[in-house]
């Protein structure tokens, strides 16, 4: 095999590994969300929910709390607990700060909740992630690349996996 593909291979398995917390945080909060919305029901000055019933405190706290944890055992994988605690909590966090944003301004092109938006659906959650770890890591540019591509396939796949197995209402 050529040596820049296995290359390729390494630095996307890592990179996934490294997206975990993320990763796992924003599906976290899809499969034990709901509940009171993070908005509490209120709509922004133009007239439209802030972010909609689809963003709620238990969805927000669950998912933080798992990236967390993913963080922590990376921790311990990698001798630095507390770094991976932080990091866990920056990209958990960051990713649901992500899909909120991602929600907010969803309703400000007045597009409804489970309508598709390409490219945001898939990315928001990564991109809250990436600035919110960038206060604790900074990434090379070849590896922020890598990782939305990364995560634009993987994102496309749990969402058709999850319409499959009845999780999500579509498949988007």
């Amino acid at each position: 095999m050529d040596t820049t593909f296995i290359s390729v291979l390494n630095m996307s398995a890592y990179l996934i590994y490294f997206m975990l917390p993320a990763y796992l945080a924003n599906a976290g909060a899809l499969a034990f969300g709901g509940g009171k919305p993070l908005d509490s029901g209120l709509n922004f000055r133009d007239g439209r929910r802030i972010f909609g019933d689809g963003v709620t405190w238990r969805g927000t706290i669950i998912g933080t709390g798992i990236g967390i944890l993913v963080g922590f055992i990376q921790g311990i994988i990698s001798g630095n607990i507390l770094g991976g605690i932080i990091l866990g909590l920056f990209l958990g966090g960051g990713a649901l700060i992500g899909d909120a944003g991602g929600s907010f301004v969803k309703r400000r092109m007045n597009i409804e909740r489970g309508h598709p938006t390409p490219f945001l659906d898939q990315l928001d959650f990564v991109i809250g992630a990436l600035v919110f770890a960038s206060i604790v890591i900074i990434l090379p540019i070849y590896m922020i690349i890598l990782i939305l591509i990364i995560s634009f396939i993987l994102h496309l796949i749990a969402n058709i996996l999850a319409y499959l197995f009845g999780i999500k209402k579509v498949w988007y």
